[in-house]
């Protein structure tokens, strides 16, 4: 864990981290091996294969599974087409990742693996890539067109937020999960029952629009299996008169979340202070960013594929065939254009069809050159927040 909120100046409860409006402290006891800069991708392949000299900072442990051990991993964190955010750069790619997990069965030190998602477009790290013969059974906030959804927000559903907090308390769907298993006897559940307890509660609303397709891969009769397995059979922490239905419960955009909050602590700060118009200036900044990164794209876009995506390749098809040409797309965008931060990894889908079309390593730098020519990275210059591929 990055662990940046419970000692947080901004947080309201100094010291402690609650995942729901009248949740207790979920912070105190969690072991904390990793933190701050040691949570990078090549520590936690290095972690999850066992590998003790691979890894760099923290506490030095690592995965040390036998044969017949069972394992569990939740990921959560901000995503894209085929990518998962990382809070040190660069970001984990999809098919890194399953190579990990391939070399991680070969080397026979598991026998079951279970792994939740919490991303946008989490489906696309799976979808075409994880093999069924793994061991290994998935689901994922997202199918790999969507976003997912934070939730227990300021100012909308219910139960209503404490008044000091600014920030969405969870997201939906490891909220959904979790909960989950805090209200049933997990040695009688079963996996695929709280997937699909979880896809119901996340599921799109007809009248908002607002919700996502929780998906599932991998081996999926591992599905069948109780929850216990897995996550322990610790009792029931929750009554059900706290589990809150969807129905009362708001939602905002995963990769909006960021902003909501800002702007609840500029509606709430006292008038005429320099917080207040701080606040506001950093909105403007990061929303007129985020519309470079729209403007940017979609003109890198037009240049290399006219007015169309390109060839549409089968739902059931990875992102992208070659990940190198991916990687290298993304990175020439940010040399000229800037990082592309959480709220662009959307993108990468677009740098994948790009890919999947053809399109020549020096046809998108010079799109790219065409497109950025007045841009002025800023705070923004991968130079200075890394690359992310």
């Amino acid at each position: 864990m990055y662990d940046d909120i419970a000692n947080h100046p901004e947080n309201p409860r100094h010291g402690t981290i609650i995942n729901s409006p009248q949740g207790s402290d979920v912070y105190a006891g969690v072991p904390k091996d990793y933190t701050g800069k040691s949570v990078t991708t090549s520590n936690f392949y290095a972690v999850l294969l066992g590998n003790k000299t691979a890894v760099k900072g923290g506490s030095g442990k690592v995965l040390a599974s036998k044969p017949k051990d069972r394992i569990f991993v939740f990921y959560a964190d901000h995503g894209g087409p085929g990518v998962l955010g990382m809070p040190n750069m660069p970001n984990l790619y999809a098919n890194d990742f399953i190579n990990v997990l391939k070399t991680k069965h070969a080397s026979g030190t598991y026998d079951e693996m279970v792994i939740y998602v919490e991303a946008c477009e989490s489906g696309s790290i799976f979808q075409g890539l994880l093999p069924k013969n793994l061991n290994i059974y998935v689901t994922t906030a997202a199918n790999p067109y969507e976003n997912s959804w934070a939730t227990y927000c300021p100012d909308i559903g219910e139960p209503t937020v404490p008044p000091e907090f600014y920030t969405c308390l969870g997201d939906l769907y490891s909220v959904s999960w979790m909960e989950d298993s805090d209200l049933e006897d997990l040695r009688l559940e079963t996996l695929e029952q709280q997937y699909l307890n979880v896809k119901k509660r996340i599921a799109i609303d007809k009248v908002t629009g607002f919700g996502s397709h929780a998906m599932q891969y991998g081996t999926l009769s591992i599905s069948k299996e109780t929850i216990s397995n897995y996550q322990g059979s610790a009792p029931r922490t929750i009554s059900t008169d706290r589990f809150q239905t969807r129905d009362s419960m708001g939602v905002i955009d995963q990769r909006d979340a960021d902003l909501y909050s800002m702007w609840q602590r500029y509606k709430k700060s006292a008038e005429e202070t320099q917080q207040k118009e701080n606040l506001l200036q950093k909105i403007k900044e990061i929303t007129a960013y985020r519309a470079h990164l729209d403007s940017s794209v979609d003109m890198i876009k037009r240049y290399l594929l006219g007015s169309g995506d390109g060839p549409v390749r089968g739902d059931r098809s990875a992102l992208v065939d070659d990940w190198d040409c991916l990687k290298f797309m993304v990175r020439t965008f940010e040399t000229h254009c800037g990082s592309l931060t959480q709220y662009g990894l959307k993108h990468t889908r677009t740098f994948a069809n790009i890919c999947n079309n053809g399109v020549t390593k020096k046809a998108m730098d010079e799109a790219s050159k065409k497109s950025c020519s007045s841009i002025k990275m800023g705070q923004w210059d991968p130079l200075i927040v890394g690359y992310s591929s």
